[in-house]
């Protein structure tokens, strides 16, 4: 862990200082705590996944591959098989 000298306003240090000593905490770590909310991922919403519904595929007599998948591999790997061969 590395040492980070701050400097921080009286108003600052004394509602951490009162935080800290109700949490039974120690400043540092109230101090870490906030630095570490403030630099995380903000959570997904719909409009992170605008590439669904982007494609299209040809599923063929297999529709849905989505339910049928263990088929769809079946097959492909079967023509697989027979190109190797020829």
């Amino acid at each position: 862990m590395r040492r980070l000298p701050i400097q921080i306003d009286d108003n600052m240090y004394d509602h951490l200082r009162m935080r800290a000593f109700k949490e039974k905490r120690s400043i540092a770590s109230i101090v870490r705590e906030c630095i570490e909310k403030s630099n995380a991922a903000p959570p997904l919403t719909l409009k992170d996944f605008t590439f669904i519904g982007s494609g299209r595929s040809k599923q063929g007599k297999l529709a849905p591959v989505s339910v049928n998948h263990d088929a769809a591999l079946a097959e492909i790997l079967a023509r697989k098989k027979t190109t190797r061969r020829k």
